[in-house]
């Protein structure tokens, strides 16, 4: 599922990508213990800045650096579950020792982005069921231009729609809290890596 380097490194001159639709949200939904105990640790993480654009608008500049962090985390992380890192089965953080899952991953690069300049509230941690069927954690940026995966699976940055993941429910762009993105069953943790 990863893609070669040139592919990646397209994305970073080629010009935008083509406009996609959004993912749309049903309702609430009821976090994971995992991201509760995280926002515990971390509130400003977790934290909803209503006065903050909850869409980015996607210049160049801002693709290129989208898609620079998602590589530059995506190379520099080491994979690992929870199980196998800390004897636990899901557990959010940031990979301060150079390791860790998918939820690991995604915090990094929004840490990263929102370091950038751009907006939190625009970038929407996300569970979702992947090829495996398994939970899994990716980032998805909402744009103008529709909504984009940053996942540690692939160093592309895609449009939602062309991922494969049933998507399951992110953060809300509103308030603390999830919604529902109406998929499958829920997962009840984040557990692949």
């Amino acid at each position: 599922m990863i893609l070669s380097g040139a592919s990646a490194s397209a994305q970073t001159v080629a010009a935008l990508p083509v406009a996609t639709t959004s993912v749309a949200s049903q309702g609430q939904a009821r976090p994971l213990q995992a991201w509760t105990k995280f926002c515990e640790t971390f509130p400003s993480e977790c934290a909803v800045n209503v006065a903050e654009q909850d869409v980015i608008e996607l210049t160049p500049q801002v693709w290129k650096t989208i898609v620079s962090v998602n590589q530059q985390v995506n190379s520099s992380i080491k994979a690992i579950t929870d199980a196998d890192h800390w004897g636990a089965v899901d557990i959010w953080g940031f990979p301060d020792d150079g390791k860790g899952d998918c939820e690991d991953f995604q915090l990094l690069k929004r840490r990263k982005l929102a370091e950038s300049g751009l907006p939190r509230r625009a970038m929407r941690m996300t569970v979702v069921i992947d090829e495996l069927g398994e939970g899994h954690a990716v980032l998805v940026i909402r744009t103008n231009r529709g909504e984009y995966v940053l996942d540690n699976k692939t160093s592309a940055v895609l449009p939602w729609s062309q991922t494969g993941y049933v998507y399951i429910k992110r953060e809300s762009q509103y308030a603390v809290g999830w919604v529902s993105l109406g998929g499958a069953t829920s997962p009840t943790t984040t557990a692949n890596r």
